[in-house]
């Protein structure tokens, strides 16, 4: 039988590059759920507002599901910033030429655990 593997929740095509979200995910994989929040919250990053919001509905999944668990005992199990589908532009150039501009996108992937289960 397959251990219970946590809480998922999934945001799917969000508008920016993963590149720069995954340093921002790197500060908050593996913490507490209340120290990675109280982080997001103090940084000025756009790519820290969409995390914490991925954050904290993965943890509202966790509480809802499980009337039992408390917010404190809860930590951020896995964290994966992936690519998403990649629109292609043009940019006009001098001289009639063009440039290709890739307007890249996201896919993030939380999942929250209790502290003290044996999940792993």
């Amino acid at each position: 039988m397959e251990a219970k593997k946590g809480y998922k929740a999934i945001a799917k095509n969000l508008p920016m590059s993963p590149t720069k979200i995954r340093p921002i995910a790197d500060n908050i994989r593996r913490k507490p759920y209340s120290e990675a929040v109280a982080i997001l919250e103090n940084l000025p990053n756009k790519g820290a507002k969409l995390l914490k919001k991925v954050v904290l509905s993965a943890a509202a999944n966790a509480l809802h599901q499980n009337n039992m668990l408390d917010e404190d005992a809860l930590y951020i199990k896995e964290l994966f910033v992936d690519n998403g589908p990649i629109q292609k532009r043009m940019w006009p150039r001098s001289r009639g030429r063009a440039d290709r501009l890739l307007k890249r996108s996201s896919h993030i992937s939380v999942v929250v655990d209790e502290l003290g289960s044996t999940g792993e």
